[in-house]
């Protein structure tokens, strides 16, 4: 790792530092006002914004990468919108900072509160989708926390002019360009030393795929809010509504391949799967299904699986298929290959939906509901940083009072301890 690359993260975390104090007292109106003006400036520069997304898609098109990749990385008009929209929604929302979470009485007259408070520094690390710069920065802002930001080298050019936007945001608030800046370097190193920066930052998240995952969770130094792959399972119960349940599978499988709440498993019960495969294989033409011996039997459209298919995050239009006997052993399939992330049952009995959710230890776990739905703003988050799959501090969706810490405010009137 060079001396270089090392001052350069150094003066970007100390940068970072100094913005993040005057961020962490900035009022709620100065703080929605930086929001509302970058999502201005990133519509009026959306022209821009696309001709510099073209050069990073006509790259990683020419480097050969799926399909679901490419997806990932591109922009169009409608999606600049959601993106503008996203960080005006964050604009609506409550500041979590300053909250009062607790307050205790003490008998000698001590008057203690537990009050919402900004992390400080926080490093976001992830790859291809710059839409995920935007949420990012606006999440750290509204929270009060500094941000660097380090997007994939494929999308270095949509980043920069998003970053430009969201610190023309900051300046027209009055409020320091520091707070939200970007890894301006393709790089490899610049992660390293942005995971071993423990005197500027105070918080790494990374999001992205298993390889960016490990990196950070074996070389950080500084804490970490870990996104781990998304391998989301929709478990069809014998006492499905099957219509409702073709929806919801097509939907959580194929409505956006290529994000970690995708359905990548299909399990279901022996009961209705000769009703149900067929009539999904039919309506989900485009999809690749792989699946056991008896749902190979059903229909021999699916594909033989092997046993690494049970645990395979696609993020493509490919579908792994089990057939179980019943309540139990879907719920043991499910824990035995779920990622942790987004699982769901499709049933109309509530005691095996009720057996569902609370014996499957997933952040997210959805009764009757498409495991696409698990996302910051379709929780009223507004937006989200990543679905964090660990149980400290954090769980599913982190938006902003996940990003959030607290402290102890102690009021007292003179008592000395004895």
């Amino acid at each position: 790792m060079s001396d270089r690359m090392q001052a350069y993260i150094e003066q970007l975390g100390r940068q970072a530092r100094e913005a993040s104090r005057v961020l962490a007292t900035a009022s709620t109106d100065r703080k929605n006002a930086a929001l509302i003006a970058a999502a201005s400036a990133l519509r009026s520069r959306a022209g821009s914004l696309l001709e510099a997304n073209r050069i990073d898609v006509d790259s990683v098109k020419e480097a050969g990468k799926p399909a679901a990749f490419v997806d990932r990385l591109m922009l169009d008009d409608q999606r600049i919108e959601g993106v503008a929209s996203a960080i005006e929604s964050i604009a609506t929302l409550p500041d979590p900072v300053g909250r009062i979470l607790a307050r205790i009485d003490r008998p000698n007259g001590l008057r203690i509160e537990r009050v919402a408070v900004p992390l400080g520094v926080i490093g976001m690390i992830y790859e291809s989708r710059p839409n995920v710069g935007a949420d990012a920065g606006s999440l750290c802002l509204k929270s009060g926390n500094a941000v660097i930001l380090r997007g994939g080298s494929e999308s270095l050019n949509s980043t920069r002019i998003i970053v430009d936007c969201m610190k023309e945001g900051l300046r027209d608030a009055g409020l320091p360009e520091d707070a939200i800046q970007m890894i301006d370097t393709s790089d490899r190193s610049a992660v390293q030393h942005l995971l071993q920066c423990t005197a500027y930052v105070d918080l790494v998240i990374p999001r992205g795929g298993k390889g960016l995952v490990s990196l950070v969770r074996d070389q950080a130094r500084v804490p970490t809010l870990l996104h781990l792959d998304g391998n989301c399972h929709t478990y069809v119960h014998a006492a499905a509504d099957l219509d409702k349940a073709a929806a919801i599978v097509e939907n959580a499988k194929l409505r956006r391949t290529g994000i970690c709440g995708a359905t990548e498993s299909l399990v279901v019960d022996e009961a209705v799967a000769a009703d149900l495969l067929p009539r999904l294989v039919d309506r989900m033409a485009d999809c690749e299904f792989r699946g056991d011996g008896a749902a190979v039997a059903i229909d021999p459209r699916i594909k033989p699986a092997d046993e690494s298919d049970w645990d395979t995050e696609y993020l493509d239009a490919c579908l792994s298929v089990k057939v179980v006997k019943g309540l139990e052993e879907g719920i043991n399939h499910v824990a035995a290959h779920s990622s942790a992330h987004t699982d769901a049952i499709v049933t109309e009995d509530m005691d095996a939906a009720g057996c569902f959710l609370s014996m499957i230890d997933s952040a997210v776990v959805m009764h009757n509901a498409s495991t696409q739905f698990s996302d910051g703003g379709e929780f009223g988050m507004g937006a989200e940083i990543g679905i964090a799959t660990g149980k400290m501090h954090a769980r599913g969706p982190v938006g902003l009072e996940q990003l959030t810490s607290f402290k102890y405010l102690v009021h007292g009137e003179g008592q000395t301890r004895p």
